[in-house]
């Protein structure tokens, strides 16, 4: 039952609360979402002060409240309407929407008469409810204003500590380096003593993230970090699969703070979005997450099994995106595209720059269609010199870097051992279930990485043109079985499951198993007896919502691949605990 408001005040003293229309029968308990909803009012459009009731197009002079309303707009100021130009006198209101109404009049009535107290007590509570919103409100707003150091920016924080071991298992001993192998390449295999990698060790890495919009819709992204990862086994010594995703970037130095992202996003138009900077990674601008599965533990399980193509190559960077501007929660295509160069800071031409064939530049596109509960993707990667297959066996890792261009008269370059080019390409697909249980997530995950180089082993021929000899290079050698640079193709995959709310809210556990890169065929037409297999297990405990303790499991079988010497083996089994802060 709905009572009039002038049946809880004399109509004399209309002139405060009369106006509004009829008053929902007294309130029993409080009730603060009822004060949430006046906040957010009831068409969900948003209040705007009046000067005049001439404002209101639904007031008329014939209206019983109009000269009550009249007085409230005029003497007091303390009257909203809606951005529509109405009043809505008409709308049922409940105990806490007048007591709003009274409590933004009395910070501007000087007068208090015997009604307005009896006003006031009838609504002591509500008005104690709003006052104690407000104040709280002004203190946080206080805080918040004496901390921030930018208007425009939020700092985002995490801390990462990893204590752990690994055991090596196996029989191998290879000499540094092995028979057959290039020098260049002999910082590829561990020597003699591989327990030296094998003590206790306590890292840590942390992150500070400067997310800065200036429109509300771009990102200018800024990452502080520092870690001592460097000489440890997580750090990828001395196998490149024993990286962690936290440890596993080069730093500046232990103990070193750098700069380790910058970069601009902003968007053009409604669906395209665009990214521009001199440090980010191709893998941070995809038009869609590839995997379900959220490894971090082994940085080789987080490239979604196609380490090729998705090889987080970081440098100077541009791209383009596009996504389907659907309804939420509609499936919608997206298609993203990207390059990368990590030593285009370099302006001598031989040895980097942007654009150009030193640049060791990863060109990285992506198609794909994402729904709530799956999501199907192809990728295309190609990269210059081989620059980065980031995990795989020790065989399959080409050389990385481009050597110098030597120019003679007939024009042509020496571009080296290590001047191969790959096209790589990646196929993923992923799925979880609705709500959370004992069913995972399951992600799925294949690459093929094609290797070419121009020139192999080039030699050199004296030709003589006048009096003078000069020195071209051939290219008919063919390169050896284990010579770095005679690689044909290689590929990869994985499996990722994924439990969620396990044993407790907000808890995970997660397993995945693959074949990071291996080679799978040679340019000598002999045949590889290349691969290896990795496993990882973990449960990750969220203590709080800024604490979580992840203890872990990994397994390396054969990660030295076709170097692995015959008759002998090779395996790693580490363990460790790895604790994250957030804030």
């Amino acid at each position: 039952m709905a009572l009039p408001l002038r049946h809880l005040i004399p109509v004399a003293t209309a002139g405060l609360l009369a106006p509004l229309a009829p008053l929902a029968a007294s309130a029993g308990e409080l009730n603060l979402e009822a004060v949430n909803r006046y906040a957010r009012s009831a068409t969900g459009q948003s209040q705007e002060q009046v000067t005049s009731i001439n404002q209101f197009s639904d007031v008329k002079p014939t209206d019983w409240a109009f000269q009550a309303l009249s007085n409230l707009i005029e003497r007091y100021g303390c009257v909203a309407g809606y951005p529509n130009g109405t009043y809505k006198g008409g709308q049922a209101m409940t105990r806490y929407e007048a007591a709003a109404l009274l409590n933004a009049c009395l910070d501007r009535i000087t007068e208090v008469t015997d009604e307005l107290k009896r006003l006031m007590d009838e609504f002591e509570k509500e008005l104690a409810v709003l006052r104690g919103r407000v104040d709280g409100l002004e203190a946080k707003v206080g805080e918040l204003e004496a901390t921030q150091f930018s208007t425009t920016t939020k700092l985002q924080g995490e801390a990462t500590f990893v204590i752990g071991a690994n055991s090596f298992g196996g029989n191998q001993s290879l000499p540094n380096p092995a028979p057959g192998i290039p020098a260049a390449a002999a910082n590829a295999f561990p020597a003699n003593n591989r327990r030296n990698w094998g003590a206790t060790v306590f890292n840590y890495d942390v992150r500070l993230n400067f997310l800065t919009s200036f429109t509300g819709k771009d990102l200018l992204y800024t990452r502080l970090r520092s870690g001592n990862a460097n000489n440890s086994p997580f750090g990828g010594q001395p196998y490149n699969l024993m990286a962690l995703d936290k440890l596993s970037s080069p730093t500046a130095g232990a103990d070193t703070v750098f700069i380790d992202r910058l970069y601009y996003r902003f968007p053009i138009g409604r669906d395209f979005t665009a990214m521009i900077g001199p440090k980010a990674r191709a893998t941070e601008f995809l038009a869609i997450s590839p995997w379900f599965y959220k490894s971090e533990i082994l940085d080789v399980f987080t490239l979604h099994g196609a380490p090729g193509a998705y090889n987080k190559a970081t440098g100077s960077t541009f791209g383009l995106m596009w996504k389907q501007n659907v309804s939420k929660g509609r499936p919608y295509f997206a298609v993203s595209t990207a390059y990368v160069a990590p030593v285009a800071d370099n302006g001598n031409p031989n040895q980097g720059g942007l654009l150009n064939e030193r640049s060791r530049g990863t060109w990285t596109t992506q198609a794909g269609i994402a729904g709530k509960q799956w999501r199907f993707a192809v990728a295309w990667s190609y990269v210059q010199c081989g620059q980065n297959f980031r995990r795989g066996t020790s065989f399959a890792q080409p050389a990385v870097g481009c050597t110098s261009i030597t120019n003679n008269f007939l024009g042509s370059e020496n571009f080296g051992t290590n001047a191969s080019y790959s096209n790589n390409f990646a196929t993923t697909f992923a799925w979880r279930p609705k709500t959370s249980s004992w069913i995972p997530s399951i992600s799925l995950g294949w690459g093929y990485n094609a290797m070419t180089q121009p020139q192999l082993n080039p030699q050199t021929l004296t030709i003589g043109r006048g009096a003078t000899a000069v020195r071209v290079p051939t290219f008919d050698t063919v390169p050896t079985f284990n010579q770095s640079a005679n690689r044909g193709a290689s590929q990869s995959w994985s499996v990722g499951l994924q439990w969620s709310d396990v044993f407790a809210k907000g808890n995970e556990a997660g397993m995945a198993v693959g074949q990071p890169v291996f080679t799978t065929s040679l340019r000598n037409g002999e045949t590889p007896q290349d691969g290896n297999f990795v496993w990882e297990w973990w449960y990750k405990f969220q203590v709080t919502d800024n604490i979580s303790v992840t203890p872990a499991l990994f397994y390396l079988s054969r990660p030295n691949g076709q170097f692995t010497t015959a008759g002998q083996s090779s395996s790693v089994l580490g363990g460790l605990i790895q604790t994250q802060f957030r804030f």
